[in-house]
């Protein structure tokens, strides 16, 4: 692949959560929310990843995912499409619809369950890399997979053309400071760690995957901005506001605590596919008095109230 082929990203992307209602895609509730996302100045969308409950849709509604929010974006942002499972041959197949779709990159997640250690990893992304022509995104989120990767690992995918960027959910900011200067320049690093994506920004990297970004996406942007602009006192300050919700919301951006957050800012339906269940109401309490300094007054007093 051709490195004048890579996109150009970086800041706030967010992780896209998938709307449904009665157990169906809710279209008009996805086209809204991309469009208040692109509105609200965000760096680029990212569809059907864990936040997006990819594992749930269906292969027809993941191709009309990827193809609703592309057509919703139209050229204004670029869109990443989650394409990862833990079958190198479902992972292909997902990735070449990604690019016919017209995704701008797939994000591809370490293999997980079936943890087929370094050796694996790296024929997974090579095969994955090779069949396709989308710049991949490897998604490093060892908590989910079971499967860490290594600096060696990381070295060897670096020799691979076809990988653009890692994404990175460890919030280990030192083991990132600790690469190499070659492996830094030759990816694209991004932080899908809320908590830690500021200091993530100011040690170099380019700039976070996010869950929270789906709740107060303009928040989120502006401590992006900040920090590549080097206006640090700025995006602390920022950080300090949204600090609180990120906690709320969990390092991760849990599905169901992001449709309540959701919920309470604009009106989402809170449906959910299993496993995954609503929020518990203490926790629900938790988020409205988090999201409440977002909200005006009426609404800040219903979400006490949930």
């Amino acid at each position: 692949m051709e490195t004048a082929r890579m996109p150009r990203l970086g800041g706030a992307i967010t992780a896209l959560v998938t709307p449904f209602r009665h157990d169906g895609l809710d279209r008009p509730a996805l086209r809204a929310l991309a469009e208040w996302q692109i509105l609200s100045g965000v760096d680029g969308l990212t569809v059907c990843s864990t936040t997006g409950e990819g594992s749930t849709l269906s292969p027809q509604e993941r191709a009309e995912v990827i193809d609703l929010v592309i057509r919703s974006a139209a050229g204004r942002v670029p869109v990443i499409a989650a394409t990862g499972t833990n079958s190198t041959d479902s992972t292909i197949a997902l990735t070449r619809e990604a690019e016919a779709l017209g995704a701008a990159a797939a994000l591809v997640t370490v293999p997980y369950y079936s943890k087929p250690g370094q050796k694996g990893i790296v024929h997974h992304f090579e095969q994955v890399a090779a069949a396709g022509g989308l710049p991949v995104i490897v998604d490093h989120a060892p908590a989910q997979t079971a499967s860490d990767l290594s600096t060696e690992t990381l070295g060897r995918l670096a020799a691979i053309p076809g990988i653009f960027g890692i994404r990175d959910t460890t919030g280990d900011i030192a083991r990132f400071v600790g690469l190499s200067a070659i492996l830094r320049q030759r990816f694209r690093f991004f932080s899908g760690h809320d908590p830690s994506a500021l200091a993530f920004t100011i040690a170099g990297g380019d700039g976070m995957i996010s869950s929270g970004a789906n709740v107060v996406p303009r928040l989120f942007t502006s401590m992006q901005q900040a920090a590549r602009a080097g206006n640090l006192l700025a995006a602390h300050s920022l950080q300090d506001r949204l600090l609180p919700l990120i906690s709320a919301l969990g390092p991760e951006g849990d599905p169901a605590r992001i449709k309540h957050a959701l919920r309470l800012m604009r009106g989402l339906e809170v449906e959910l596919r299993l496993p995954l269940v609503a929020v518990e109401p203490e926790l629900c309490s938790a988020i409205g008095e988090a999201l409440a300094p977002f909200l005006d007054e009426s609404s800040a007093r219903k979400a006490l109230s949930l």
